[in-house]
């Protein structure tokens, strides 16, 4: 998601064991199949007029009612939010009650386990939030949505949680002067009468409610390349058309090579790169991916470079696969930072990827003298705060970084793939993804994530060594100093350099205690040492030889 630099986020409520308490009003009993957005806008207003209709698949015999959000209209909102005028279930107008942002519809006949129906509502109002409309950076007016974590509610009647996910479509009626981009492929594009065009997309692939995306501008647009038949297109503004078709001249093609080789299948009809208003780094909807606009410089930054990376991460790993709940959100963030780290290596060189790791243990560490309550996995929803902070994303990657270094790379990759696509175009949890790393691994995993994922604690050692030259021996003192009580079970490996050696004596060990004392047999006074030469586990280590 959001490739941005993330400021500590405070929560009003953590609790550090990992209890599935995403509050949202999930109902299985219906599965939501397709939605179909037919939307109006005009430049005359802000007022977007919807019709929506939602094919519906029932699990069960009885039900007669269902929920959705929608935000309603109200004065607390300046009058924005919106207003249902009526639903339909299957062509017959049925009852509905909208109130406190939640849409009930009401069947006209209880339902039959396995039955499909359809449902349509129709609404208008001005958004509250969700979709954006008002002037990009030129001062041109435009329309583009930012759905992330729960704001598609602001402007489409969904579940707006990632726990369902449904194909979609969306049909635009707007002023001709503007193009349409959505999830998908196109599959018309018609001018109505003098001042309209309607533009339909249509997207096979099902998706959760946040990850559905509009974009209504004056584009440029450029078909890049294509990758296994699908295209690669570039959507910017005409007064960013040269520096924005450079910017984004790459690197899709090669990442999308990347991650099908290493991951899976691309599971999307199109990769699209949107200049957009309405974020502030990138943000990864399905298919059709929003970057802001100030990052299209022409430049071909490192910075546009590393998000464009991070966001084409993002189609696997919080798009294809999606967490189950809000508790899990670090299944994508976490991953997206990391596989971006996992791309540069491949592609830039393995220094390029240690520089990656060294900036996200930094990040980790200077977050936590901020806040020291966060834990990647916890209690959390987005219906009472946020859902994510730096910690999700860099420390998520870090647990990743360390878990192919405990198991291998061999191991690691085959369990990404088999996680992958056992999961994909569906929704997953961290023990989901747990054991299938265990699978490929034949090992117990769970001490490992339950010490990195469901506690907020950083390990810090402090440590010395001197040097006996009666027993030739190092004798090494390690103390884990971290405030709390919780005490971490790592590996941890020493790099002990003799004078005019370059080529370094490794020494592992478990470090288990709260403090450890270790006695190595060498010939003659090292010249230095260094715990975790390769940078191989998160932690605030200051270590130096005692006179």
């Amino acid at each position: 998601m959001k490739y941005t630099i993330l400021i500590s986020i405070f929560f009003l409520s953590l609790r550090s064991v990992n209890v599935f308490a995403d509050n949202y009003p999930r109902n299985y009993n219906i599965d939501i199949q397709h939605y179909k957005f037919e939307l109006k806008i005009s430049d005359s207003s802000d007022e977007i007029i919807g019709t929506t209709t939602i094919e519906i698949k029932f699990k069960k015999d009885g039900i007669m009612e269902f929920r959705l959000d929608l935000i309603n209209k109200s004065a607390a909102k300046n009058g924005k939010g919106m207003e249902v005028e009526s639903a339909y279930c299957n062509g017959l107008k049925t009852t509905i009650k909208h109130e406190n942002d939640a849409l009930f519809i009401y069947l006209n006949k209880a339902s039959e386990k396995d039955q499909i129906s359809s449902f349509t509502i129709k609404y208008k109002g001005i958004p509250a939030g969700g979709l954006k409309i008002g002037p990009n950076k030129y001062g041109e007016r435009c329309f583009f949505n930012e759905n992330w974590p729960n704001n598609t509610r602001h402007w489409l009647p969904v579940i707006d949680h990632p726990y369902d996910k449904a194909t979609c479509e969306f049909i635009v009626l707007a002023p001709s002067k503007y193009k349409v981009v959505s999830n998908g492929l196109l599959t018309e594009e018609s001018k109505i009468d003098s001042e309209n065009t309607l533009t339909h997309w249509k997207q096979s692939v099902p998706i959760a409610s946040w990850l559905f995306v509009l974009g209504v501008a004056e584009f440029a647009v450029q078909e890049v390349d294509n990758f296994n038949g699908k295209a690669i297109q570039t959507w910017v503004y005409p007064k960013d058309r040269e520096a924005g078709f450079k910017d984004f001249s790459s690197p899709s093609k090669s990442v999308l090579e990347f991650y099908s080789d290493y991951v899976g299948p691309y599971a999307y009809e199109k990769l699209a790169s949107i200049q957009s208003s309405s974020v502030s780094g990138g943000m990864e909807t399905a298919s059709a991916i929003f970057y802001a606009e100030n990052l299209i410089t022409g430049k071909m930054s490192e910075r546009l470079r590393n998000v464009v990376i991070h966001e084409i991460a993002h189609q696997w790993f919080g798009n294809a696969i999606t967490e189950t709940s809000w508790d899990d959100a670090w299944l994508s963030e976490g991953f997206a930072t990391y596989f971006t780290l996992l791309f540069q290596e491949s592609e830039y060189g393995h220094e390029d990827y240690m520089e990656g790791i060294k900036k996200a243990r930094k990040t980790v560490l200077d977050n936590y003298k901020k806040d020291s309550t966060f834990s990647i996995v916890d209690n959390r929803t987005a219906e009472t705060g946020p859902v994510t902070s730096v910690i999700t994303y860099q420390k998520g990657a870090w647990v990743l970084h360390m878990l192919r270094e405990k198991i291998g790379n061999e191991n690691f990759k085959k369990a990404i793939q088999a996680y992958y696509k056992k999961y994909i175009n569906g929704n997953a949890t961290t023990d989901n993804f747990i054991a299938e790393m265990e699978k490929a691994a034949n090992e117990n995993l769970k001490p490992f994530f339950k010490q990195w994922l469901n506690n907020p604690y950083i390990l810090k050692i402090d440590g010395s060594w001197t040097y006996d030259n009666k027993t030739k021996e190092i004798k090494l003192n390690l103390s884990q100093t971290q405030s709390s009580n919780f005490v971490f079970e790592v590996p941890i490996e020493l790099a002990i350099y003799n004078s005019g050696d370059n080529t370094p004596i490794l020494k592992r060990y478990n470090l288990h205690d709260k403090d450890a004392s270790f006695s190595i047999s060498n010939s003659e006074q090292p010249a230095f040492i260094i715990i975790d030469p390769k940078n191989v586990l998160l932690a605030d280590i200051k270590f130096k030889q005692k006179q």
